[in-house]
């Protein structure tokens, strides 16, 4: 499902009235969400998941065009563990 396809369905809400009030609800959770992590914190909604920010160490690689082996640098990175509730829903309990 495509971000366009996701807030027609939402439009269709009437908690929400219009695909505009769904555009600007979808893009407020998204930057807070954003904002949170590259502020070092977790966001965790109860039964649904959390998002939180992970650290990768270093790992080796090869440039696919030369074949040398290169070492890729660690960072921060994303993450999200799924809830519960969200699993079952999933699995279609």
């Amino acid at each position: 499902m495509t971000k366009a396809e996701f807030l027609d369905q939402l439009a269709g809400d009437e908690r929400l009235g219009s695909k505009k009030a769904a555009s600007d609800a979808v893009d407020a959770v998204l930057e807070a969400i954003t904002g949170a992590l590259s502020n070092g914190e977790e966001v965790a909604f109860t039964g649904f998941g959390k998002f939180h920010v992970a650290e990768r160490g270093p790992r080796q690689g090869v440039n696919p065009r030369t074949g040398e082996r290169i070492t890729i640098p660690g960072g921060k990175v994303p993450r999200f563990s799924a809830g519960s509730a969200l699993k079952t829903k999933v699995k279609g309990g």
